[in-house]
C-alpha cells in the first residue's frame, strides 16, 4: 500500500487493532498519530506512491545483572512502551537512506561502506553499515531501501536509543529482504556486531536482545552465540505498580571511555586466571587470590569482578521471586543490586566530572520518598550508568508523591510512567 492511502487507512481505524495488541488500547490514539505523522514525513523525503511498510522497535529496562553480559553473565530485562517507529520502502541499489526525525538523513551505500571506517566512529550511518555488513556476513540477503524514523525512546536514557535503531535496521532488512526468517536473537547479534565493529563502542548483547525479544525476559549469556531467552509471565502493572524512569539531564554521549572499561576491567580480573570473560573464573577460587589479582588488575577490577558474581547469583534469585510471585523479594534484590551497582562497580557518575552527579541526586531522593511506603519498592541506576536515568518500581498510590519531589529538583517532565510492553521488534504493517 502506498503512503497515501496507508495515512487513510490509519485515519478510517483500520490499524487500530494493531496498535492495541502493541501499545494497548489507551495507546491507539497517540500510535495513530504517531504513524501518520512518520507517514508524512516519509511523503515529504521520498513521495507518496513507495509501498511503504511500518516498523516499530522498543526501548528496553535493565532490571538486574548490570553490566554482566559483556563477561558471558546473567539479566533480566524487559522491551519497555517507548519505541523507535518507521516508514520504509525498498529502492533499487545499494543505497539506504534514513531521515530520523530531529537528525540529518543518514545517506549509506554499502556497496563503498563494507568496512569499517574510524572516522566515522560515533555515526548512526555506521550504525546501518554494520547492519548490513552483518546481516550479509550470516548469508541473508541485503538491499537498498529509504526510511523515515521517529522516537519517543530517550537518547542518553538508559532505555537504548541505540540499540532500538540498531535492531530497526536489522528488522527492516529482515522483513523486506528475507521474508522475516531471521530471529530476535540473530538480529540481536547483528546489532552487536554493528555497535562493535562498526559504530566503535564495545558493548555487550543484553541492550539489543531486550528490545527485540519483547516481554519480561531473563537472559543467560554463558554461550553468547546461542543465548539462552526465557520470557517471564510476571506482570507488574496487574501487581499495582508503576516502572518509573526519571531522567536526570545527564547524556551518555561523551562517556565511551568509561562504559569501555567496565568489561575491560572485568577481563583483566579474568585474565590473571588465564580466562578471556570472568564467567569461566570460579568465584571461590578467585576470592582466595584477591590480593594477586588486585596487584595485577588493580582494586576497581576486583570489585567490579565481585559485583559481576553477586550479579549473576541475583538474577537467577530474581527469576524464582517473579515465578513465585513474590513480589517483596524481587523488590528487595532490585535494591541489593542497585547498592553494588554504585558500591562496587561504580559506575553512577564518571569519576572525569564528579561535580555532576544527578544519578546520585535521584537515588538519594528516590530512597527519602520509598523507604517508608506501605507496600514494598524499590530504585536503582538504571542502564549503563555514568549519567543520564534511574529506574523505581513504585505503588501506584505513590507515584504523585514521588513525582512532586523529583519534578522539583529535575523538572516536570523528567518522570516517564512505562509499562513492560508485550510485543518486541516487529513489522506493525
Amino acid at each position: 500500500m502506498n503512503a497515501s492511502k496507508l495515512i487513510g487507512l490509519i485515519a478510517d481505524g483500520g490499524l487500530d487493532s494493531r496498535f492495541a495488541e502493541i501499545y494497548g488500547e489507551a495507546g491507539i490514539a497517540e500510535a495513530s498519530k504517531r504513524y501518520t505523522d512518520v507517514l508524512n514525513s516519509f511523503v515529504s523525503m521520498y513521495g507518496s506512491d513507495r509501498d511503504v511498510s511500518l516498523f516499530s522497535v522498543p526501548g528496553r529496562t535493565e532490571i538486574s545483572g548490570n553490566h554482566t553480559d559483556h563477561n558471558h553473565g546473567k539479566v533480566i530485562a524487559g522491551s519497555v512502551s517507548l519505541d523507535i517507529i518507521a516508514a520504509a520502502a525498498p529502492s533499487a541499489g545499494s543505497v539506504i537512506r534514513v531521515k530520523s526525525e530531529g537528525f540529518p538523513e543518514d545517506i549509506v551505500d554499502f556497496s563503498d561502506y563494507s568496512e569499517p571506517d574510524e572516522s566515522l566512529f560515533g555515526k548512526s550511518a555506521s550504525l546501518i553499515a554494520g547492519c548490513v555488513k552483518g546481516i550479509s556476513d550470516k548469508g541473508f540477503s541485503v538491499g537498498g531501501f529509504d526510511a523515515c524514523t521517529s522516537s519517543n525512546v530517550l537518547k542518553g536514557s538508559g532505555l537504548s536509543s541505540s540499540a532500538a535503531f540498531e535492531d530497526m535496521i536489522g528488522t527492516v532488512l529482515n522483513h523486506m529482504y528475507n521474508g522475516g526468517v531471521i530471529d530476535f536473537v540473530e538480529i540481536s547479534k547483528i546489532s552487536q556486531f554493528s555497535e562493535n565493529v562498526f559504530f566503535g563502542k564495545p558493548c555487550g548483547l543484553m541492550d539489543q536482545v531486550a528490545c527485540a525479544a519483547g516481554g519480561m525476559v531473563s537472559i543467560d549469556f554463558l554461550d553468547p552465540k546461542r543465548p539462552e531467552v526465557e520470557r517471564l509471565g510476571f506482570d507488574l502493572t496487574k501487581a499495582g505498580y508503576n516502572l518509573v524512569i526519571i531522567n536526570t539531564g545527564g547524556n551518555h554521549a561523551d562517556l565511551t571511555p568509561d562504559y569501555a572499561a567496565v568489561p575491560a576491567e572485568m577481563k583483566k580480573a579474568a585474565a590473571s586466571f588465564d580466562e578471556e570473560v570472568l564467567r569461566d573464573v570460579n568465584e571461590d577460587i578467585f576470592v582466595s587470590r584477591i590480593s594477586e589479582v588486585r596487584a595485577e588488575a588493580g582494586d576497581r577490577a576486583v570489585l567490579r569482578a565481585l559485583h559481576f558474581f553477586s550479579e549473576n547469583k541475583r538474577v537467577d534469585a530474581m527469576k524464582n521471586a517473579l515465578n513465585d510471585g513474590d513480589i517483596g523479594v524481587f523488590l528487595d534484590l532490585i535494591k541489593e543490586s542497585g547498592r553494588s551497582s554504585f558500591c562496587y562497580l561504580q559506575n553512577v557518575f564518571t569519576p572525569s566530572n564528579v561535580s555532576e552527579q544527578g544519578v546520585s541526586l535521584a537515588l538519594c531522593l528516590l530512597e527519602r520518598v520509598l523507604s517508608h511506603t506501605a507496600r514494598p519498592s524499590a530504585w536503582r541506576v538504571h542502564g549503563g550508568g555514568f549519567a543520564g536515568t534511574v529506574q523505581a518500581f513504585v505503588p501506584s498510590e505513590n507515584v504523585a508523591e514521588l513525582k512532586e519531589t523529583i519534578s522539583a529538583v529535575f523538572g516536570e517532565k523528567a518522570v516517564y510512567l512505562l509499562t513492560v510492553r508485550a510485543v518486541g521488534a516487529c513489522r506493525v504493517f
